[in-house]
């Protein structure tokens, strides 16, 4: 897909998002449950929509909300409910939604005073403490977060008693029973008003940000960051952690400079990313365009998306840093570092994540499990410690306490961000510098992934495709090792197809939320040779479209 002209560029007023209509149409549109695209979804991160096209209103939450408080009864999780949000313009309302529904079922809800706003990671963290040493009464949680899509964008996700994204089961009964609600009317929905809603008994404040700061000496070395002398910055990017990195920073007295604490709802602030839309993604080479402006000017620097779950770092040496490589330097790092942890833990990755980091794992002797796309199947091997740290090639990674214990089983992009000073600090090197010894060490990989535009019925087909239809030995010239359809670390369906060589491999699978569909691929032996391998892959899934069409 092609660039836009303007990606890298400040925004435009014209690219901004109406606020007021987006608010107003959040009340007053009501989708048509005889429209799939207006009726429930769970991804693999919870309903995401926009209000202005019948996908994020105020009956999807109003039925979203009561499903989580019937889901609660049916499987016997009576503690209270974390609530939090994001900084995206719709995320007030649903909460607000949300709350009213939540209080109509006598839930006990934790949210955060006066804005409400609250990062995913704190969310999870504070799940998990309650629950510590719980065995009833346990909390689960729910988020109001797009992540880090467009301002005109919404969305809710749900977080089981192991604080983390809810397991496919779980989110699977909520979307039943959500579209179930919406196809009656919302008959069935208990609701009181907001202002009720905050007087009610079970509503409750809770101090998220002072609870997740003062632990954070537990899972990264602050000291060590603290005396190092580096020059650090940090911006939030608008976000749910705007208030919580002044927080760290005077906590841990640390080096380091909050660039940005204002919130604006359309996010005008931004450069534009690579069509030419508002996307706080920290892992965008345009999105970030104005931290990678100011990288001279600090030894490391960061940013998160609007919810707080991804980060994206830039070097004074090397600027942006690729998800990637960065995953492979916390790794290395943790592995050296953490000597608490058990012998055995192991390294988390999903099927479109870099082989560099089996490749390290390997040199530490430890296991890699490798899972489908989507962090709900990381939550399990964090909570009960078989590995260590767990990461995703769009920039989401969680580890583990410095004694082993879990400290988040949902995505951490401010842990992630502050271990870019501690690997500094530790090793008098930036991450740039320190994957530039790895590769040296493990071979340099060439990643990239290929977006293509796909039909309903071509997405279909790639969900659904087996490993007969790869009929050739080779694969850019190197014998073929392995095809799955399902992860090796937990046998579940990958929604695509996986091809494996000694030096290479791709995934082709479609989007779970755009009407495209991606090609992931990585060499060992250099561009030629990534590319040869993406021309494979292509003409794989073309003769897959064709035969569907021959057989339609």
């Amino acid at each position: 897909m092609s660039t836009h002209e303007l990606a890298g560029q400040p925004a435009p007023e014209s690219v901004l998002t109406d606020i007021p209509t987006l608010l107003q149409a959040y009340q007053a549109n009501e989708p048509d449950p005889s429209v799939p695209a207006q009726r429930v979804s769970f991804g693999t991160s919870g309903h995401r929509g926009t209000a202005l096209n019948h996908t994020f209103n105020e009956h999807h939450i109003l039925a979203i909300a009561q499903a989580v408080c019937d889901y609660r009864n049916q499987a016997g999780i009576d503690g209270p409910l974390f609530l939090g949000m994001d900084t995206h313009a719709l995320s007030a309302p649903a909460q607000a939604t949300c709350l009213e529904v939540f209080a109509g079922n006598n839930v006990a809800v934790r949210m955060a005073a006066d804005d409400g706003v609250t990062p995913t990671p704190a969310v999870s963290h504070a799940i998990l403490t309650y629950n510590d040493g719980r065995t009833e009464g346990l909390a689960d949680g729910v988020i109001i977060t797009p992540s880090h899509n467009p301002p005109v964008d919404g969305g809710i996700k749900y977080n089981g008693p192991t604080g983390g994204p809810a397991t496919p089961n779980a989110t699977s009964w909520i979307e039943t029973r959500a579209n179930n609600l919406l196809d009656a009317e919302l008959a069935g929905v208990q609701r009181i008003g907001y202002e009720q809603a905050l007087r009610a008994d079970t509503t409750y404040t809770y101090d998220f940000m002072g609870r997740y700061v003062d632990d954070l000496g537990a899972v990264l070395d602050m000291a060590l960051i603290r005396e190092s002398g580096l020059s650090l910055a940090v911006d939030p990017l608008g976000g749910a952690g705007v208030h919580y990195w002044q927080a760290i920073a005077d906590t841990y007295d640390l080096p380091l400079e909050v660039l940005r604490t204002d919130i604006d709802p359309t996010f005008s602030f931004m450069t534009l990313d690579w069509d030419g839309k508002i996307r706080m993604d920290p892992s965008s080479p345009h999105a970030m365009q104005s931290l990678i402006n100011l990288k001279d000017q600090y030894d490391v620097a960061f940013a998160c998306d609007t919810d707080h779950d991804r980060h994206g770092i830039v070097t004074g040496s090397g600027g942006l840093m690729p998800p990637n490589a960065y995953l492979s330097v916390m790794v290395d790092a943790l592995l050296n570092s953490r000597t608490q942890w058990a012998s055995d833990v192991g390294i988390g990755k999903t099927v479109v994540t870099t082989r560099l980091l089996d490749r390290i794992a390997a040199h530490y002797s430890r296991p890699i499990t490798e899972v489908p796309v989507g962090f709900k199947w990381f939550v399990d091997v964090l909570y009960d410690g078989t590995c260590g740290f767990v990461g995703e090639e769009s920039a989401g990674a969680s580890f583990l306490r410095k004694d082993g214990t879990v400290w988040s089983t949902d995505k951490d992009g401010i842990i992630a961000s502050l271990m870019a000073a501690e690997i500094t600090a530790r090793t008098g090197q930036d991450p740039s510098q320190r994957y530039e010894k790895l590769t040296e060490q493990f071979g340099d990989p060439v990643y990239e992934r290929i977006d293509a535009p796909a039909t309903p019925e071509q997405k279909a087909v790639l969900k659904n495709l087996t490993p007969d239809l790869v009929k050739q030995d080779e694969l850019a010239g190197e014998p073929i090792q392995a095809i799955r359809t399902q992860a090796p670390g937990n046998d579940a369906p990958i929604g695509g197809l996986k091809v494996e060589t000694e030096n290479g491999w791709f995934v082709a699978r479609p989007s779970g939320t755009e009407a495209i569909y991606k090609i992931y691929g990585e060499s060992f032996n250099g561009r030629p040779h990534l590319d040869q391998i993406h021309a494979d892959a292509q003409a794989l899934v073309n003769r897959a479209f064709d035969s569907a069409d021959a057989t339609a």
